[in-house]
């Protein structure tokens, strides 16, 4: 079967697969040539909430991280078909380690990603933004970017 024939739970199956594969870069190629990615848990001013990418502008990133982090294996896969022909919802955790210390690591994911002709166009991530800068190693700027907010208020 090729990407274009691909449902959008065969599309998620393969990110998934990629995910904890050996090129981490090759979770681009499950998406199209230009997409979207909202964040709306990000915080402002470590993480966009959105950001409109090139499939490999995002495989430079992946592979770029798995300097510092590989991910080994999933947990808790679920992927809901919605009502909706082209909107899959998948749940899952990825487990991993930190490369220069063999620490262990997990994060829990939801996404809702459209999908069109067998490629990610858009993608909503919902995870947890604490878990997250600690596992890219911003755990110090997240908390200075939450001071600053609340200083604010």
């Amino acid at each position: 079967m090729s990407a274009a024939t691909a449902s959008p739970r065969q599309t998620a199956e393969r990110f998934l697969r990629a995910a904890i594969g050996a090129d981490p870069g090759d979770m681009a190629d499950c998406y199209a040539p230009r997409f979207v990615i909202e964040m709306p848990f990000a915080v402002a001013g470590l993480f966009p909430d959105r950001v409109e990418n090139t499939r490999e502008e995002l495989r430079a990133r992946l592979r770029a991280g798995a300097a510092t982090r590989r991910y080994k294996r999933l947990g808790n896969v679920v992927i809901h078909e919605t009502a909706d022909p082209e909107v899959v919802i998948v749940e899952y955790e990825l487990h991993g380690e930190f490369t220069d210390k063999a620490e262990p690591f997990s994060m829990r994911f939801l996404m809702v990603l459209t999908v069109r002709d067998g490629q990610i166009v858009h993608s909503r991530d919902y995870s947890n933004p604490v878990v997250g800068a600690q596992v890219i190693g911003r755990l110090p700027e997240l908390i200075a970017a939450l001071s600053a907010d609340g200083a604010r208020h």
